[in-house]
């Protein structure tokens, strides 16, 4: 009896192990091959064969055989003239298919739990709606004191974090971008018109000065915060997600008591937050732009 087969009849669990074995070591050389596209991906052009072997980490006699074969799928072209590479239609086609089937708000609620338990404070999503930043996501943290927001609120864009990140990071094209400076402007003078009695509030801008500044700081830490000026001792911060357009898809929301939050910049929730955004940005095909000189 051959040894194979006595080990299947003797040890058939060790025998399944067996056949599933290679399933689970994969091919190696598609691996190796993914690395000339993840390089391709990357860079901000074609590359010739020396620079892209280079980038994948390999010789460019094996790259050779690898774009060969990567031609003959449309997954790379050559141009005939500069002789350089560069994705193919087969990879566009990849790509956009992938996108399509990526549902921003889904892929944020995937990772909520995961960050609600890092930071220990209530989470929140927010998207643009016809009036401006909604909720559309909402959950409380234990032992945490309650913030009186509901799903489908739409946000202050001055006094709140999530209003701010839209402000901050919308950009300038398309009707919804173009009516936050009128939204701004009719949010400014309802400020001036609020009681000075009671608790006030701080860190609230009063001209369109300081909502420029407020913008800026925005930009330059790549979160909004807020701390008092939405509600008396509530403090938040919130985290912008692009997609691949480079467009504001949500906005990533941590909020919770001033006396339990750490509401510095660097703080532990501004960087989960900040951190999660990003990767969520990855994500859904965004590549920021290059730093300049």
């Amino acid at each position: 009896m051959p040894t194979s087969l006595r080990n299947a009849l003797t040890n058939p669990v060790a025998a399944d192990a067996d056949e599933d074995e290679p399933q689970r070591a994969g091919i190696q050389s598609v691996e190796v091959g993914f690395e000339l596209l993840n390089a391709l991906s990357e860079a901000p052009g074609a590359l010739m064969l020396r620079d892209l072997a280079a980038a994948a980490g390999m010789s460019a006699a094996k790259a050779h055989r690898y774009l060969v074969s990567f031609q003959r799928m449309g997954l790379v072209v050559q141009d005939p003239v500069s002789t350089r590479y560069d994705l193919g239609p087969a990879a566009l086609r990849l790509g956009l298919a992938s996108l399509s089937r990526i549902d921003a708000v889904k892929l944020a609620r995937e990772r909520v739990d995961s960050l609600i338990n890092e930071t220990g404070h209530t989470l929140a999503i927010a998207v643009w709606g016809n009036q401006g930043p909604t909720m559309v996501h909402w959950i409380e943290a234990p032992q945490t004191v309650p913030v009186t927001l509901r799903l489908g609120d739409v946000m202050p864009l001055l006094t709140s974090a999530t209003g701010r990140c839209f402000a901050a990071f919308m950009g300038s094209e398309g009707r919804d971008a173009q009516r936050i400076g009128p939204m701004v402007r009719d949010e400014l003078a309802r400020l001036k018109k609020l009681p000075r009695s009671g608790v006030p509030l701080v860190d609230v801008p009063h001209s369109l000065a300081d909502v420029q500044a407020l913008l800026d700081e925005t930009r330059r830490h790549g979160l909004a915060r807020v701390v008092h000026s939405l509600l008396p001792g509530v403090g938040g911060f919130c985290a912008p997600v692009f997609d691949a357009q480079g467009r504001l898809a949500l906005g990533l929301v941590v909020l919770g008591s001033v006396a339990t939050l750490d509401t510095e910049w660097s703080g532990p929730p501004a960087r989960a937050v900040l951190q999660c955004a990003r990767q969520l940005s990855a994500d859904l095909g965004h590549r920021p732009p290059s730093p300049g000189p």
